[in-house]
């Protein structure tokens, strides 16, 4: 009851004019984010946070206009990937494996459709799981010390790699570098300059708003200037959109598939480091072994829609989670919000919902609203939002580079600043090329300080002794799940993504 409670006080906070005007206009800038192949959540987040911090916004305005765009991006992935045979984003691949074929087949606008209730349900329901779990949460962590957070942030790292991830190694090479990254400054103990290398710009460390817009929102620009302008939205005209509404036996045989998905999506969101490509991916890949009995899947089935959209839009919300009770951040955009709360001086964890309860309960009660509008106006907005997706790339990425540019200049003020975000985005691009993940880099950078704070605090505490950071049963239990977390996805990778490969390779539309 006192979640109901709080969350009552959210509604009276989030259903203010400016609020709601926030909400609607992220809304649509996440929708259409999300529909442009390359964007996706992370981008569209990391690009809008100097936007924010530009025109001056409070907390709950900034975070609900932020959140909003998160996941109207989760909502838009799914439109390039039915009608372009283009993820949107990562977690909106899974997505391609049957929206595409329906579209071939003149069924374009109902797959958007039932891509658009899917995510609705996934959304709503993990907003949900929100209110009630992310309290309990609270209760757990209050039990922490300095040596149970070391061991928190180390679960973190472990599970970062996911099931979603392609070589583990790489994931600890990215988070390795983020946390070198995060080294970079005045020493808090001793006070002595670190990896500064006689640079008085960086005695206070690398802003972190400067490392997630160069990493994400410049290197899209370099991998655009590196294809010459080349990959506009290409094959529209093969697909046709038919109608909007699909028929009531549509929903019914899709209903079971987006329960099951938002479960298992929701599930994967809460887990540290595993985020929405997870949830899709698992949820997909279970309903095909649940339901694909007469091997429809692949070839235009709405429930290989309905499952892994489901899936994605509830680990969008579970990811929100251990953002806010735990401050460990579930999946690669929630890792950008930490980044917005921190800058303006909100520490998420066990306190974040004492001291600051107008912030997060004003931030779920305006998620709430947020999937109303992006139901209401998915639906009846398809075509519009499938011109926008003829806008070439040759005028969306200077307009990214420019709002990367000032929004960054009108926070710092600092010219080396725009030399420092260039670097990063060189380096983001570079990665990029190398297939290493971004993700980890951006925890790295965000949750290093803390990292080795909690680590010192810990041997301080117990003069050195090491066996400190192993002495409760907590921190043993996070050990465990850290070690089992870091392992597990190469035992569950091999045994899952070869027949994700090889349905991909069967399915004869895919690629056309």
């Amino acid at each position: 009851m006192d979640s109901l409670q709080s969350l009552a006080d959210g509604f009276a906070i989030a259903l203010t004019w400016q609020n709601l005007g926030l909400a609607l206009i992220g809304c649509f800038l996440g929708t259409i984010i999300g529909a442009l192949p390359g964007l996706g959540p992370s981008n569209g987040v990391a690009i809008l946070i100097p936007l924010a911090f530009s025109l001056g916004l409070p907390a709950t305005p900034a975070l609900i206009l932020l959140t909003s765009v998160y996941y109207g991006a989760m909502y838009g992935g799914r439109i390039s990937s039915i009608l372009l045979n283009i993820p949107g984003d990562e977690p909106a691949l899974m997505t391609t494996l049957d929206g595409y074929p329906m579209a071939r087949k003149g069924q374009a606008g109902e797959a958007l459709a039932i891509s658009g209730i899917a995510s609705f349900v996934g959304a709503f329901f993990a907003t949900w799981g929100l209110v009630f779990l992310a309290p309990q949460l609270v209760k757990v962590a209050l039990l922490f010390g300095p040596a149970e957070y070391f061991a928190l942030f180390t679960l973190a790292f472990a599970t970062l790699g996911g099931i979603a991830s392609r070589n583990q190694a790489k994931a600890a090479f990215a988070a390795a570098l983020g946390l070198a990254i995060a080294m970079i400054g005045v020493d808090g103990q001793t006070g002595v300059p670190r990896f500064t290398f006689g640079e008085v710009h960086f005695y206070d460390g690398i802003d972190f708003l400067v490392a997630i817009v160069g990493l994400f929102a410049l290197s899209e620009v370099f991998i655009f200037l590196e294809h010459g302008g080349k990959g506009d939205a290409k094959g529209e005209t093969k697909v046709k959109l038919g109608r909007i509404t699909p028929p009531a036996s549509m929903l019914r045989e899709t209903s079971g598939s987006m329960a099951r998905g938002t479960l298992l999506g929701f599930i994967a969101g809460v887990l540290p480091g595993a985020g929405a490509s997870l949830g899709s991916f698992i949820a997909y890949s279970f309903e095909k072994r649940l339901k694909d009995r007469n091997g429809t899947f692949g070839k235009g089935d709405p429930r290989g829609v309905a499952a892994p959209e489901a899936g994605n839009n509830a680990a969008a919300g579970g990811a929100l989670v251990p953002m806010l009770a735990l401050g460990v951040p579930g999946s690669g955009t929630t890792a950008v919000l930490l980044a917005m709360l921190l800058a303006l001086n909100i520490t998420p964890g066990p306190l974040l919902f004492q001291n600051n309860p107008d912030v997060v309960w004003g931030l779920i009660a305006a998620l709430f609203i947020g999937n109303f509008m992006l139901l209401a106006m998915n639906i009846p907005m398809v075509g519009l939002f499938v011109r926008l997706l003829l806008i070439p790339p040759r005028y969306l990425m200077p307009a990214v580079a420019m709002i990367s540019f000032v929004g960054i200049y009108g926070i710092s003020g600092s010219t080396f600043d725009l030399m420092v975000m260039i670097a990063f985005g060189v380096g983001g691009w570079v990665l990029r090329k190398l297939d290493v993940p971004l993700v980890p880099v951006i925890m790295g950078v965000l949750l290093g300080d803390q990292m080795e704070k909690n680590l010192r605090r810990a041997l301080t505490i117990s003069d050195g002794d090491i066996s400190t950071l192993f002495a409760s049963p907590l921190s043993i239990g996070l050990w465990t799940l850290a070690i089992v977390g870091f392992i597990l996805p190469l035992i569950v990778g091999r045994y899952f993504r070869p027949k994700l490969a090889d349905t991909a390779k069967n399915e004869p539309n895919i690629g056309d």
